[in-house]
């Protein structure tokens, strides 16, 4: 099958510029091929009224380690069991015994209503950190309505490294509470120069009631 070529930069999957992926649509999930690189599947877990999801390095065939430089969690149709919650993530150094490692964030978000009468761009007070140990929130509040749901992204930087802080960088677009579509862009650093092996998802309140995380190493 032919692949639909499309400049990796205007994807902001990846830093290096002047890549290019291709995309085919009828794997299982998402499958690329880049120029000078290439992204490989890992592992997808599948939500089905899951208090969390956890991909630990070392098992259930999960690689978090130094085998890839990049790390890319890609969310699909999130859907929440209580309304107006919001996923959120958090890392562990030491294979999921503790997930509360310190984090530096920043976040801002567009929006728009189906009414077209809200409009917006905002910087989000209260979900950034500062030398924060829980949990970091990923896109809006998700509507627990039947057709509402939030994808999107999650990029994490060299968790491997023991040198290094540890980058990451997030968008996501949410059908949010009250009918909003919202577009929410998250960055930040992970506060340690200890390797992370682990990484565990959840809502902001109840469980996550559907949708999938597939965790993808890009070399």
């Amino acid at each position: 099958m032919a692949l639909n070529k499309l400049k990796f930069n205007s994807l902001n999957v990846t830093p290096t510029a002047g890549k290019v992926v291709g995309f085919n649509s009828s794997a299982d999930g998402l499958e690329a091929t880049l120029s000078s690189g290439s992204m490989k599947f890992i592992k997808k877990l599948t939500a089905s009224s899951s208090s969390t999801l956890s991909f630990v390095d070392g098992s259930s065939s999960v690689v978090l380690d130094n085998t890839y430089k990049e790390y890319l969690f890609i969310f699909k149709n999130i859907h929440p069991e209580d309304n107006a919650t919001r996923l959120k993530f958090n890392v562990s150094v030491d294979a999921g015994s503790n997930y509360n490692v310190a984090k530096t964030s920043t976040m801002f978000n567009a929006y728009h209503n189906e009414a077209g009468s809200g409009t917006g761009l905002a910087y989000e007070t209260g979900t950034d950190s500062a030398q924060a140990t829980g949990t970091e929130f990923l896109g809006n509040d998700i509507s627990n309505s039947n057709d509402a749901n939030m994808s999107g992204y999650l990029h994490l930087f060299n968790p491997s490294s023991t040198t290094f802080a540890k980058h990451f960088i997030s968008r996501a677009v949410t059908l949010g509470n009250g009918e909003y579509v919202v577009d929410t862009y998250k960055a930040g650093y992970c506060n340690t120069t200890s390797a992370i092996d682990a990484i565990q998802f959840s809502q902001s309140t109840g469980n996550i009631d559907s949708g999938t995380i597939t965790l993808y190493g890009i070399n």
